[in-house]
């Protein structure tokens, strides 16, 4: 008799990494400061105040900044919410 239960569980399939999504807020002339750290705090959980700040001062310095990563069905919401909001978004970069 032949053991199937080896089949069931390939090491490479087991192993799979779930897809990831980046969440990024690009800069834009229309959106204040006090709107984009709003934003941040309220649709991304666990977002601190200080940490949303520093988010938003990073968007204006650098065109862009990374407000979020991780499951890429968990990020797909977050960009939606914030795109709702009026924030100026980029595509989602899955990893």
């Amino acid at each position: 008799m032949v053991n199937s239960l080896g089949t069931v569980l390939e090491p490479k399939k087991s192993k799979a990494k779930y897809p990831e999504g980046r969440v990024i807020v690009l800069d834009d002339n229309f959106n204040t400061f006090q709107h984009v750290a709003n934003c941040l705090i309220t649709i991304i959980p666990s977002m601190s105040e200080k940490r949303a700040w520093d988010l938003t001062f990073k968007v204006d310095k650098t065109g862009s900044a990374e407000v979020w990563r991780g499951n890429l069905e968990q990020a797909e919401l977050y960009h939606e919410q914030l795109f709702s909001k009026g924030l100026t978004m980029a595509p989602i970069e899955k990893t």
